[in-house]
């Protein structure tokens, strides 16, 4: 079926091919020539008689290297067609197999038959990455990172070589800590295990360079027995390992695009005893660290904790990093509290107005979100749910600095939250949140002491920004983004973190103690700010 949008994105293609091919200087024929097609296909293209292919879109965008605009009006075109009511397949054209002239120019990569997946080429020539899927796993002390990537390569020359990136950082965020540590305990090659394989066959390493916290070194298609070059046009994939033990690694696994990719997948393997909590934040050239998008899935099997995560088309020079805390370890001091005089302690006040407390297993993994508009009832019966277990706890504690709930708070597996900002900050009615993601924040950060529900005798110093933008749903399922500054930001990013499988001890420092309640000097008093925010 033609539709309105559908033409106009067969325009804008063509237009696109037309302006390109001009600002490049080059004829038809010599177009064609390049790509490897018949002039007169070119010719079609340009005139809409023919439709446009991926693999002819993507030749295009590389002999013309236009930035990515032929590739992005290709695109355009595909969702127009596929919302058209098309097959989900790119269009070939009608006269001959594909356009392309029998007197290709040799090295040429070739399109598969119908039989097989639609070629995948990237928007310049050179090797590619198809699938790479890294594993990280955790046992006996030791993390072991195996590597596989399938690759093609789209060149005209042969790959003999791949250059392989190993960094550790025991400190992050502490430089100065973390270079003195590497220098008196530096990564040697031999902890490594460095492994490798070509398919089948041991591939041969050599160092390229050798720091103390990182490494680089180049896989060669080679052993003392054969040669095994990737030649033009060929498929092949390699693997590699390697083990670092846990006091040198750091609970941080990175990603970096470096050669175009169609698909990127993560997995952190743990053991499930020590109750891993996981997130992720992505970087590029062209924005800030963000949360991942999609979010971290986790599973269970045995006794070991999977989380998984993948992206597709990611962003050339893009990095993606999952990090991780142990709760099941010490982690975070708490010094012995001091002896009440009299009462039962907060927690227990707390577990009696029906507060999960720390420890238990709801708490330690991500809410489901809601299915809205479908689950719109549930979705209001658990916020009543909340906004009802807020008004018990009112009269056991003055919230001076502001209060809120999590739904796994009460045992309840959906990602609802419900807010009461401090007075100061107080809206007319509470901040629901239904499946809330954060999706900006600021640089400006301050630190303050937060306590939680589920664990009400201690306090905790934690760094958070100062104002923090959160995209969240309504009961109808349209989503919006609200901006939260001060207190208010510091409760609803609490709040947002508990709907992740977050504590507030997996935010604070490393050194940093909890602080019972009866030695907190603030209590009972609101958090304190410099000057009022200033609103753009």
């Amino acid at each position: 079926m033609t539709t309105p949008q559908l033409e106009r994105a067969a325009d804008a293609f063509a237009a696109a091919l037309v302006q390109w091919r001009a600002e490049r200087g080059l004829s038809k024929k010599r177009l064609a020539a390049e790509m490897g097609f018949d002039p007169s296909y070119i010719s079609h293209i340009e005139a809409r008689r023919h439709r446009p292919t991926e693999d002819f879109a993507r030749r295009a965008e590389s002999v013309l290297q236009a930035g990515g605009m032929i590739w992005q009006r290709f695109r355009e075109y595909e969702d127009a067609r596929v919302n058209a009511g098309g097959d989900g397949r790119s269009t070939s054209s009608r006269a001959g197999a594909d356009g392309r002239s029998a007197g290709s120019r040799a090295g040429a990569p070739r399109q598969r038959p119908d039989s097989g997946p639609v070629e995948w080429l990237p928007l310049m020539t050179g090797l590619i990455v198809e699938h790479e899927h890294a594993t990280l796993s955790y046992r006996d002390g030791a993390y072991r990172c195996t590597v596989r990537r399938d690759l093609y390569n789209a060149g005209p020359e042969p790959v003999t070589r791949y250059l392989v990136r190993i960094s550790v950082d025991r400190f992050p965020g502490e430089p100065e800590r973390s270079n003195r540590f590497y220098r008196e305990h530096p990564l040697s090659w031999a902890e490594l295990n460095l492994t490798a394989y070509h398919g089948d066959e041991p591939m041969t390493w050599r160092p390229s360079h050798d720091r103390d916290a990182f490494k680089e070194v180049w896989l060669l298609f080679a052993n003392d027995e054969a040669r095994f070059p990737l030649y033009p046009g060929q498929r092949g994939q390699i693997r590699y390992a390697y083990s670092v033990g846990e006091d040198k690694w750091g609970s941080w696994f990175q990603r970096a695009v470096r050669l175009p990719t169609r698909r990127l997948s993560v997995r952190l393997d743990l053991p499930a005893a020590r109750r891993p909590v996981v997130w992720g934040m992505e970087t590029s050239l062209t924005a800030e660290a963000g949360p991942l998008k999609p979010p971290v899935t986790e599973s269970r099997e045995d006794d070991r904790a999977h989380f998984d995560w993948s992206i597709e088309d990611p962003a050339l020079n893009a990095r993606f990093r999952l990090e991780w805390r142990f709760r099941g370890d010490a982690g975070s001091a708490v010094r012995p509290p001091l002896a009440v005089a009299e009462g039962p302690r907060l927690s227990e006040l707390m577990r009696g107005a029906g507060i999960v407390q720390r420890g238990a297993p709801m708490l330690d993994r991500s809410a489901r979100w809601l299915d809205l508009p479908e689950q719109a009832p549930l979705a209001e019966d658990v916020v009543a749910r909340l906004l009802d277990a807020l008004a018990r706890i009112a009269g056991l504690y003055d919230f001076r600095k502001g209060t809120g709930i999590a739904a796994p708070q009460l045992g309840i597996d959906w990602a609802a939250a419900v807010i009461r900002p401090p007075a100061d900050e107080a809206p007319s009615e509470p901040v629901v949140l239904l499946n809330p993601r954060v999706v900006g924040e600021s640089i400006e950060q301050d630190q303050q002491y937060e306590g939680c529900l589920s664990f009400f005798d201690v306090r905790g110093l934690v760094a958070r920004p100062l104002l923090i933008e959160v995209e969240h749903a309504d009961l109808s399922g349209a989503r919006t983004v609200t901006r939260f500054t001060r207190a208010t930001a510091r409760l609803v990013a609490h709040e947002v973190d508990h709907l992740g499988g977050l504590l507030y001890p997996d935010r604070m420092h490393t050194d940093a103690t909890l602080v019972p309640i009866e030695e907190y000097p603030s209590r009972g008093k609101p958090w304190t700010y410099a000057q009022p925010d200033s609103e753009s």
